[in-house]
């Protein structure tokens, strides 16, 4: 069964897999807020350098694996593959979006 989900977390998905920064940044509010690995990155231009160095890191891919709706938030869990210790892993993305655009992310196992 195929997943439908919201354009902004779609392209998100996409710009990540290709490595498209500018595209990436595109999927953000100004002023967004991102939740990884214990550190918050704030703006889209600290988003965006967040990216650019998770990717360079880990040549990663994400892959959606179901999404549910839960508390104003779209949760996707992703299966995540790249050059990390158990490779692959599934982890939940949680987005939080305001007129198509992603205003918040925390991303967790």
């Amino acid at each position: 069964m195929p997943i439908t989900l919201a354009p902004s977390i779609a392209d998100y998905i996409t710009a990540d897999n290709t490595g498209d920064a500018r595209r990436f940044g595109q999927c953000f509010v100004e002023d967004a807020i991102v939740r990884d690995e214990g550190h918050t990155y704030r703006g889209r231009a600290a988003i965006e350098q967040w990216n650019t160095e998770a990717r360079a890191k880990y040549q990663h891919r994400i892959e959606p694996v179901s999404a549910k709706e839960a508390d104003g938030r779209t949760i996707v869990t992703m299966r995540l593959a790249g050059q990390f210790p158990g490779s692959p892993i599934d982890v939940d993305f949680a987005f939080q979006l305001a007129d198509d655009k992603i205003i918040g992310l925390e991303i967790g196992l």
